[in-house]
């Protein structure tokens, strides 16, 4: 009997802390109350909503999330420790191109036994229409007033470029200010990177925005030497055909950086305060710009703006082409056997034309095999019986020293100076069929 009794109290314990052992391991009940009424927002706004949550179990967090359509742009977390109200404020983002419509405000609190709750509010959405905008520069600000429905206008005199970001007003008790920059080469929301606005001139133009698809003018890319534009070849390059005199200045407009390009020092000369003077002997001639490699060099014309070809009296032109040369280094931009990338020598008078090279970065130190050319192509050439040096550093090659007839190599054993300048001169005083080569180093 006895130990029908101990049993029976055993059971009851064990009843009894089975039963407590259930109540922790609840999931509990997580219950909000929202104490906001979710009517209306803008994009850009910063919505401060209130809740009462209550469990209980302890609760872990409440989530505000937002979703155009199935994306969730938005999402706020906070830690609730009790039950208790608790604020929080959830971004609705601005986006090109969104119109305005209804977005789902979702709430979701959890406890920590992973039990959820949630509940959606429908949350309708409006662009805000901004009674103006600013566009701000490193030289100040400038009111851009509003035009039509998210058109925006500033008309002011300007420089033919003018880098700045523009700055919306917040709206409302609940907006944000909004910034537009440049981010990957387009305008984008929540940048202050410059937007290289540029106009064909300088003087009174207008610059404008659209809020709704980032629309923005004027974007006309314009290269200009001395005033006068640059045409198009490519993307890369750019070229001016003009007539110019000995010492003339240079003043190039429009290039990034252009402090830190290339220039042809066969052409372009550079003094210390950044001043540009023309080299050669007065005449006409093409400007070419490379954006890619970052240099500008310039070729002779003939009378009807072509590349100017050698004529039999010994004026013109004459052309490098082939291995072992280029600008503004070999190392980059080789010349090659590709005519299109020949390099023009700079008539000096006296029937002579000169090139000159940077050893070790427009010309290689000990391996060239360039020859001369009397066109910017195939056709004319200087062959060894009519080509001499009296270079003790370049021979002239004649099919039977290892170079091709005309072409030029470095003597074995030889080398240049690593860094230091070479000119390369021809003379053509005695006939085009006479020439006479010299390397000198300056």
């Amino acid at each position: 009997m006895k130990t029908n009794k101990l049993i029976l109290l055993f059971i009851t314990i064990l009843i009894a802390f089975t039963s407590c052992d259930d109540d922790d391991k609840s999931p509990g009940n997580p219950v909000m109350d929202s104490k906001t009424e979710f009517t209306s927002a803008m994009f850009g706004d910063s919505l401060q909503f209130t809740v009462n949550v209550m469990d209980d179990v302890p609760l872990s967090t409440l989530k505000a999330q937002l979703f155009y359509g199935e994306d969730m742009v938005s999402e706020t977390v906070i830690r609730t420790k009790t039950n208790d109200d608790y604020t929080g404020k959830i971004y609705i983002p601005y986006y090109a191109n969104i119109p305005n419509g209804t977005a789902t405000l979702k709430l979701v609190l959890q406890n920590i036994r992973f039990t959820i709750t949630e509940e959606e509010h429908d949350l309708p959405l409006t662009r805000p229409d901004f009674p103006y905008l600013t566009f701000v520069t490193e030289n100040g600000d400038y009111n851009m007033p509003r035009t039509g429905l998210y058109e925006y206008a500033l008309t002011d005199n300007l420089p033919r470029k003018i880098k700045g970001y523009i700055k919306a007003p917040a709206m409302g008790t609940s907006g944000n200010e909004i910034d537009f920059g440049w981010v990957d080469n387009a305008i984008k929301e929540h940048s202050t990177e410059g937007i290289p606005f540029s106009n064909s001139d300088a003087g009174v133009y207008s610059i404008t925005f659209n809020t709704f698809n980032y629309e923005a003018a004027p974007f006309i890319i314009s290269y200009a030497v001395n005033d006068e534009k640059m045409d198009r070849v490519d993307d890369d390059n750019y070229k001016i055909d003009l007539a110019l005199l000995q010492d003339d200045e240079i003043a190039v407009e429009g290039f990034d950086d252009f402090e830190n390009w290339w220039l042809d020092p066969n052409f372009f000369k550079k003094d210390a305060g950044g001043r540009i003077t023309f080299v050669p002997s007065d005449g006409k001639y093409r400007i070419k710009a490379n954006l890619q490699h970052e240099y500008m060099t310039a070729e002779v014309l003939d009378a009807s703006n072509n590349p100017a070809s050698l004529q039999a009296d010994g004026t013109g032109a004459v052309w490098v082409i082939g291995d072992g040369v280029g600008f503004p280094s070999f190392a980059t931009n080789a010349v090659g056997w590709n005519t299109a990338k020949a390099l023009c020598m700079v008539p000096i008078g006296n029937k002579k034309f000169e090139i000159l090279f940077i050893a070790g970065k427009t010309i290689k130190l000990d391996d060239i095999n360039f020859k001369f050319f009397h066109q910017k192509g195939w056709g004319g050439e200087f062959s060894h019986t009519a080509l001499t040096t009296t270079s003790t550093l370049v021979f002239v090659g004649d099919t039977t020293n290892g170079r091709d007839s005309g072409n030029l190599g470095i003597v074995d054993g030889q080398t240049l100076e690593d860094g230091a300048t070479y000119a390369f001169v021809l003379d053509l005083s005695a006939g085009n069929s006479n020439a006479v080569l010299t390397v000198e180093k300056r």
